[in-house]
């Protein structure tokens, strides 16, 4: 006889079923685990022997053989400790086995028969729900998996609750979902003083999506500025929502079950490596720009980060999306976010400045920016200078637009697109190419000569040009219009020829 059960494996944000088939075969004891398992896979047999020497049950002296089917899926992770526990017992006739069939498991066994949390618990949920199947899962995670709705989710403290849940003498109650986390407060955008061409850039880039670079000395308020960008963002929708805590349930982010409406905000430092930021490393974990799906990267002092990072970045940038490769498998992961940037204008940061620039200006400011490389440079949208602020100005109250008014007008604009773009693809502005984009982007007749003449003097590249036209579609929105105009071309323009591309 053999017995089932199912559990799942991850690829990319996708939870694909497994299907853990145990046999029970006659010959000398041994517990052997079949069908492309990890390290840590290959060591259940152990957490799941003494689990269950914890709830005296004696394995038999036989030859117990577990398949991981698919058998040509690998197999990783703790996961699946609890899923190959059923299916022994089922093998055991300690639990229905029709019970056990019914339910997706996911959980790690500690020695004592403690079930541990792991991570992607919402995906694993709807991985069983497409499948008509409920979900077994830690007591931590329940809360997180209950998200998905379709799919009843029992969250079990120990392997004993679990077999008295299945056997039916001690049923346990589904999960509810977890609680909607606030989003943190006290960073309004009034509180920066001066700085109104780079606030309207923070306000057209959070509109409609387009990457913005800022160049400026130390303390000009660059890091000020971004740190304000999620106030004033509208919330994640429900759609948004689940796609983003699914990325952070497969990341172990999810703090207690709970989902965020709240944009996310990354800042990895200038020493991340590839893998962390693009994702990576040895089970193919997202990085940061999918961790920032949805929400806004932030990179501080981008000349820092590495050449090869910063490459990294130009495919998901246009794709919206990641592939990383492995030998068995190409694992993809969603990367729509908006990035947001930040450099000084030379090493020193002083360039400006006659009084304190260093001996190597100004060829210290092209050698710096520099590497930056031409491609990337072209993929920002909106570059301003941030100047530093007089002393005088500091000293004054601040009685600048508040976030909220700011967030009213952001609002406002995505609500238009929303309705232009309908439930497709493209969400955004930043998202329209080819014909959609000449559909709603054309510009009248003085607005297309400006655009024209700016091309051939500026040498705008075929992508810088699209991307004008989709600042000035932006710009237009903010400003309720329905045509875009010769105000709007000037404006994007203007954003886009702020900071020469290096050479």
């Amino acid at each position: 006889m053999v017995a089932r059960a199912y559990g799942v494996a991850f690829e990319g944000v996708e939870a694909r079923l497994v299907e853990v088939q145990c046999a029970l075969a006659p010959g000398l004891p041994a517990f052997s685990i079949v069908g492309l398992p990890d390290k840590a896979v290959s060591e259940a047999k152990e957490r799941v022997r003494a689990a269950l020497g914890a709830l005296a049950v004696a394995l038999p002296s036989r030859r117990i053989v577990i398949n991981l089917s698919p058998a040509d899926l690998p197999k990783e992770g703790a996961h699946f400790d609890l899923p190959i526990a059923l299916a022994v017992l089922a093998a055991l006739d300690v639990v229905p086995t029709e019970a056990v069939e019914a339910r997706v498991a996911i959980g790690e066994l500690a020695l004592s028969g403690t079930l541990a949390p792991v991570a992607g618990a919402l995906p694993a949920a709807m991985a069983a729900a497409a499948e008509g199947l409920g979900l077994l899962c830690p007591r931590q995670t329940g809360p997180e998996a209950a998200w998905v709705g379709a799919a009843e989710v029992i969250a079990a403290g120990t392997l004993g609750e679990v077999i008295g849940h299945l056997t039916g003498e001690r049923p346990l109650q589904p999960s509810a979902p977890g609680t909607v986390e606030e989003g943190p407060a006290g960073r309004d955008l009034a509180e920066v003083k001066g700085q109104e061409r780079a606030k309207r850039a923070l306000e057209i880039a959070a509109a409609g999506r387009h990457h913005m670079l800022m160049v400026g000395p130390p303390g000009s308020g660059k890091s000020m500025l971004a740190a304000r960008l999620p106030s004033i963002l509208p919330e994640l929708t429900p759609q948004e929502a689940l796609e983003t805590s699914t990325i952070h349930s497969l990341a172990g982010l999810l703090s207690e079950g709970g989902i965020s409406r709240t944009r996310p905000f990354r800042e990895p430092h200038h020493t991340a490596s590839m893998p962390a930021i693009a994702g990576g490393g040895r089970k193919a974990a997202p990085g940061e720009i999918s961790l920032a799906h949805n929400g806004v990267l932030f990179l501080d002092e981008l000349p820092e980060f590495s050449r090869q990072v910063l490459e990294t970045l130009r495919q998901p940038i246009e794709t919206g999306q990641v592939v990383i490769a492995r030998a068995a498998a190409h694992v993809r992961y969603p990367c729509r976010f908006l990035m947001i940037a930040a450099a000084n204008p030379c090493k020193c940061g002083h360039l400006a400045d006659a009084n304190r620039a260093c001996n190597r200006a100004p060829n210290c400011g092209g050698d710096y920016l520099g590497r930056i490389s031409g491609p990337l440079m072209d993929r920002f949208d909106l570059r301003v200078d941030v100047p530093p602020v007089a002393f005088r100005d500091l000293d004054l109250p601040s009685n600048g637009e508040t976030s909220q008014v700011v967030a009213g007008r952001v609002s406002a604009a995505r609500e238009r697109q929303a309705a232009r773009f309908g439930s497709g693809e493209v969400r955004l502005n930043a998202d329209a190419e080819g014909r959609l984009l000449e559909e709603i982007a054309a510009p009248d007749a003085d607005g297309r000569d400006l655009l024209v003449r700016a091309a051939e003097r500026f040498g705008l590249t075929a992508r810088g040009y699209h991307r004008v036209l989709r600042v000035a579609r932006t710009i237009a929105d903010l400003a309720g219009a329905e045509a875009v105009g010769r105000n709007h071309i000037a404006e994007a323009i203007s954003f886009r020829l702020q900071i020469e591309p290096p050479a």
